[in-house]
């Protein structure tokens, strides 16, 4: 047993693993002099203080202390030891050592080969390293293996773990070749950490030039664009934009983040083009609020009577919305939403509501659109990224309260790219749109000032969310005196004006107009009645540039030459009346039409066979009337019961759904079981139930216009729509009997379908 206090003790964790060396030094825990023995304990780790035993590895190193200069010692090592047990005692460490053998496999031969291979490869990396040349005088003076591997041995990049493996390999020769590969490794590693520091100061340096390039370059071109403002850079263009465009301070902050991009990067970066598109869409924005403008509510009246004949009731809405505005002084009120066919006015309308405004006016079609980035934007980090359909209408109008016509809102639809109506919910939320956030802008914008105008041809396509933000005003179709008017005083001259007729060049009769209306058209609104002026006019072109006829006259007669297209057949009642057939009226999106309910038994067991392509309401309408016929009339049973049914409505290639044929269909019923025929010249609206009530329907005006059109002379409506009669025109009012009706035993007995008694029960 060896006490510890026999040796200096030189703790070190990275201690040469090559110990057969005179050059081997280390930090002593205590002074040391020459002839000292010293023992080199292997730690597991670094510690302060003195180690304990579990902190050593079993192996240690024995020497002696040669040369003592200030804290460094040089030591000659005489050999290994095994450490058999460690433990403190009085405060020291003791440990019991046993000499270690080794193998002395490694010829001198073999030890200078390796010398020369090792050093060669050694001065190799130091002549690329011209700030290394002191340590290359230095490795110059080595002279064998043993200085080679004492001096380099510090620097090797092994974990304790291998450098005590190698410390404890017990031949020479296993030892040398550990060594040498761990010493080509860490050469390797130091080669590639030099080229690497290299690389990276060769790029810093050159992004550090080109820095400087580019700093002198800015500031020459400052004082270029001085001497030629004109010819300024797009950076500066935008500098100047954005600090005059009024922007929020969350907007700012972004098109300024997004400038310096631009800056960095340069003309030649690959965002270039991306981020000026992004600058020039912010800084074309109106950011600023626009003044409240004085309304004058007369003159806006005179705009909107000058610009469209009739619409009594909607221009009154109008004028309600624009008489709050002038009140608050902002924009409030609800969104309108303009319902009716197409033609009768509801997106010009729109225009002229800018013009009584003296606003901008900005149209945004929405039919056909099913993505959500149409609305709200596409976001900046896809490519081909654009603003929404919203906001690209507001820099287009170039305002920040501009009158947008969000048109065909009922046309709009969803796939996976999201639903576009829930997006449209913001846009015309009061509530929510003063921060209206487009992604492709990213920063909020103020939509609160802008008056949005919604149109539809129908309501029953818009979700129930988006059309409770609006409010809904009916476009009813336009009689044809109307529709004269509206040709005389609007179509005709703005015709003539489109084909480049003078006023005295084309002269259409009133004639020809009223026919025009009534042969050539069948709408609720006047697109087609314009689109056969546009025909007319070019026709009257062609005569006169070819010098046939100077000025043209238009007659009735003549129409049918100039348009080359055949009157359209309108249906017409009856000429006779027969059991099971009932005239009836239908709404439809060009507007209203009569059809003809048609009823017919066949010897049979009981079977109803419906024809005419009838949607699911109307067939359950057709089933509560059967079953509503047959408890008025227990009497005829047996006729349901020994005979099929068939009930036909004509058209029949033409889609037909709703409920209020329901009393059309039970009157035709009654009239075929009674075998009492109904007059062609009465029609009939209505809802039924099976208590025999007839419900309200909508659509009245454009119905009761087809019946005076078609020749219909009564007309049985229920009660509960008599106040929808105030929007029906007074020439169609004067033209028909209009008779409410509560029950179907009303119209039974005003028909003629019940016996007297019945009627008087």
């Amino acid at each position: 047993m060896i006490t510890i206090s026999t040796y200096n003790i030189l703790t070190l964790p990275d201690v040469s693993a090559y110990f057969e060396t005179d050059y081997l030094s280390g930090r002593a825990k205590r002074p040391v002099a020459v002839g000292d023995k010293v023992l080199f304990l292997l730690l597991k780790a670094e510690k302060e203080g003195e180690p304990a035993p579990e902190d050593l590895y079993p192996i240690a190193v024995q020497g002696v202390v040669k040369s003592v200069e200030g804290e460094r010692s040089l030591v000659h090592t005489t050999g290994r030891v095994d450490i058999g047990a460690a433990w403190q005692e009085n405060g020291g460490l003791r440990m019991e050592l046993r000499p270690r053998p080794e193998t002395d496999d490694l010829s001198a031969q073999e030890r200078g080969e390796r010398f020369d291979r090792m050093r060669a490869a050694l001065l190799d990396v130091l002549n690329g390293a011209p700030q290394l040349a002191p340590i290359r005088g230095y490795v110059m003076r080595w002279q064998n293996m043993n200085e080679l591997m004492a001096y380099s041995s510090a620097f090797l990049r092994l974990s304790p773990e291998e450098k005590f493996e190698i410390v404890a390999e017990d031949s020479a020769a296993k030892r040398a070749e550990r060594m040498e590969r761990a010493f080509y490794e860490s050469l390797a590693q130091f080669q590639v950490n030099r080229e690497a520091r290299e690389a990276q100061k060769e790029s810093n340096e050159q992004a550090y030039r080109e820095q400087a390039l580019r700093r002198q370059i800015g500031f020459l071109q400052e004082e270029l664009d001085k001497l030629h403002p004109e010819t300024a850079t797009d950076a500066q263009r935008f500098e100047q934009k954005i600090a005059e465009s009024g922007m929020n301070d969350e907007a700012r902050a972004e098109a300024e983040k997004v400038l310096n991009r631009m800056k960095q990067g340069g003309r030649e970066g690959h965002e270039y083009a991306m981020l000026c598109d992004y600058l020039e869409f912010v800084t074309g924005l109106v950011w600023k609020k626009e003044p409240p403008a004085k309304i004058d509510l007369a003159a806006a009246r005179a705009v909107l009577d000058e610009d469209h004949f009739g619409l009594k009731k909607v221009k009154m809405r109008i004028l309600q919305q624009i008489a709050v505005m002038a009140l608050n002084g902002r924009q409030s009120g609800s969104i309108l939403l303009f319902v009716g066919a197409p033609g009768t006015g509801k997106t010009s309308i729109g225009r002229s509501i800018a013009r009584a405004l003296g606003r901008k006016y900005v149209r945004i079609s929405l039919g056909g659109v099913r993505d959500e980035a149409e609305i709200r934007g596409h976001r900046r980090t896809y490519i081909g990224a654009m603003p929404g359909r919203i906001m690209e209408g507001i820099r287009r109008s170039g305002a920040s309260n501009p009158v947008v016509v969000l048109d065909e809102v009922d046309k709009l639809s969803r796939d996976y790219s999201g639903d576009p109506s829930s997006a449209l919910l913001e846009v015309l939320d009061p509530e929510q749109n003063s921060t209206f956030t487009d992604h492709y802008m990213n920063v909020p914008y103020d939509l609160s000032d802008v008056l949005f105008v919604c149109t539809a041809n129908t309501v029953d396509t818009i979700p129930e969310p988006l059309l409770n933000r609006m409010e809904v005003i009916s476009f009813p179709g336009y009689s044809e005196t109307e529709k004269f008017e509206i040709a005389k005083k609007h179509l005709l001259p703005q015709a003539r004006e489109k084909a480049g007729l003078a006023p005295e060049a084309l002269r259409v009769s009133d004639g020809a107009l009223h026919t025009l209306i009534s042969d050539f058209t069948m709408e609720a609104g006047v697109r087609g009645l314009k689109n056969r002026l546009d025909a007319v006019c070019r026709a009257a072109a062609v005569r006169i540039v070819s010098g046939e006829e100077q000025p043209v006259s238009v007659e009735a007669e003549d129409l049918r030459a100039l348009l080359d297209t055949p009157p359209i057949r309108h249906d017409r009642v009856l000429e006779a009346k027969k059991p099971g057939v009932v005239t009836g009226l239908a709404w439809t999106q060009a507007g209203g039409e009569i059809l003809f309910i048609e009823s017919l038994f066949t010897k049979g067991s009981g079977h109803t066979a419906i024809t005419g392509q009838l949607g699911d309401v109307m067939k359950e309408s057709v089933q509560i009337a059967v079953t509503l016929v047959k408890s008025m009339f227990p009497e005829k049973a047996d006729l349901f019961s020994q005979n099929d049914l068939h009930i036909h409505v004509p058209a029949g290639a033409v889609p037909k759904d709703g409920p209020s044929a329901g009393v059309t269909i039970a009157t035709a019923l009654a009239s075929l079981v009674t075998g009492r025929a109904v007059s062609p010249e009465v029609a009939m609206t209505g809802e039924i139930s099976l208590r025999g009530a007839v419900l309200p329907i909508g659509g009245l005006p454009e119905k009761l216009m087809a019946a005076q059109r078609a020749g219909v002379k009564r007309v049985f409506i229920p009660e509960e729509n008599v106040d929808d009669l105030a929007d029906v025109a007074e020439e169609v009012r004067s033209a028909l009997q209009i008779i409410p009706v509560h029950t179907v035993e009303e119209i039974f007995a005003q028909t003629g379908v019940l016996p007297s008694a019945s009627a008087a029960a």
